[in-house]
């Protein structure tokens, strides 16, 4: 091993690029949840990970705003018939 190197004409190494519409960010997740996820895409017979999380974040979200809404209907028809 050399005592110092030249990284002079060094390029940084190809990166995955971000494609429109995602972020990358840093997330801490619990061992269990991240290994949970992992099994399921091994028993799916392959995938990624990482996107099955946001598809379940993105149903999280979804059912939540259904919910919302469906509370604020029977509200309302709950107001009208008292």
């Amino acid at each position: 091993m050399k005592d110092e190197y030249d990284f002079s004409r060094g390029k940084r190494g190809a990166l995955d690029p971000t494609p429109p519409g995602k972020t990358r960010i840093t997330i801490r997740l619990d061992d269990e949840v991240l290994e949970w996820f992992r099994d399921q895409v091994d028993r799916a017979g392959g995938g990624n990970y990482q996107t099955m999380i946001n598809d379940a974040l993105r149903d999280h979200i979804e059912r939540h705003s259904l919910e919302e809404l469906l509370r604020r209907v029977v509200r309302e028809e709950l107001s009208r018939v008292v």
